[in-house]
């Protein structure tokens, strides 16, 4: 069995957004009260998250929009910053918490820990463009892991591999024009948030699905768009940004992959790990919004980081 290191954070739960916001607490809780009930828990290196900095922020994200979302905090109450996502008083220590858990993670994975590692936090972060909020996310936490990778001297290529519904494009924004980051995105399409989805860049991988989408075309669509990109880049870190809004339970899209899918994508992302990055993996939540179908879907990803 490997190591797997779990990064989490109370201060991840005190952020709230609007009544009846899909992007709520109770998603770290079903997790973790998932994982306790079934005894996965007790096989993971349980590790509390760490706030970033302002000038690692920076990494991904401008000053002047990190400046403007600190000057945004109201001191009670929400303030929107664009219809569906909205900054409450401890949004942006979470959204600190959840990228410090990626940076992390990398650190940890990288001294040799452990060769993988899971960041269960919220807000999510792979909407968050350089200069711009959307999507519930604020700061892009794996872009800033993955920047935080590559200012390791023996790091000079890493893969971002999102299987999240909706499309990363805040992470194709940051790293567009870096080549030494491949970005493979599968995505519901068309569908939010109609950013990115036909850009062109030898780095940006892009796997549009329609609604309706299978578990077998899903697979199918990933091997023939992600394997040979990965075989081309030959990453040597692998992050992921693990949405587990594809279920075909989940409110929010129309795809209709399972726990099973979930597996398998696992799976061929730690064939491509031990092939090209030793092993070593980075994984952070992103979406799911059914709370009994993303506590299962997690599990199910933990399963293969643990077992292979």
């Amino acid at each position: 069995m490997n190591s797997v290191l779990y990064f989490s954070h109370p201060d991840c739960l005190a952020h709230e957004m609007q009544p009846g916001h899909p992007e709520r607490p109770d998603r770290l809780r079903a997790i973790a009260s998932y994982l306790g009930a079934t005894g996965l828990a007790d096989d993971l290196l349980l590790r509390e998250a760490t706030p970033l900095t302002d000038v690692a922020l920076e990494s991904a994200h401008g000053a002047e929009y990190l400046q403007h979302l600190r000057d945004s905090v109201p001191r009670e109450g929400l303030v929107a910053v664009d219809p569906d996502t909205a900054l409450g008083p401890q949004s942006l220590n979470a959204a600190r918490l959840a990228a410090g858990a990626v940076t992390d993670a990398v650190a940890a994975v990288l001294d040799g820990t452990a060769n993988r590692a899971f960041c269960a936090v919220r807000p999510p972060g792979h909407h968050a463009e350089h200069s711009a909020a959307m999507g519930f996310c604020f700061y892009n936490s794996v872009a800033l892991g993955a920047q935080a990778a590559l200012r390791d001297s023996e790091i000079e290529r890493v893969a971002v591999l999102d299987f999240d519904v909706h499309h990363g494009n805040g992470t194709v924004d940051i790293f567009k024009d870096q080549p030494q980051v491949l970005v493979c995105s599968s995505f519901q399409h068309p569908y939010y948030p109609y950013r990115y989805a036909d850009i062109e860049r030898d780095n940006i991988v892009n796997t549009p699905l329609p609604a309706g989408t299978t578990g077998s075309e899903f697979r199918h669509a990933i091997e023939r768009d992600w394997l040979p990109a990965l075989e081309k880049h030959k990453p040597q870190l692998i992050f992921v940004s693990a949405g587990f809004d594809a279920h075909r339970l989940d409110p929010l899209a129309q795809l209709e992959l399972t726990e099973t899918d979930f597996t398998w994508v696992s799976e061929l992302i730690v064939g491509s790990a031990e092939q090209f990055a030793d092993g070593r993996i980075v994984s952070t939540l992103e979406g799911g919004y059914d709370l009994d179908a993303l506590a299962r879907s997690v599990h199910a990803h933990l399963e293969v980081l643990l077992a292979h």
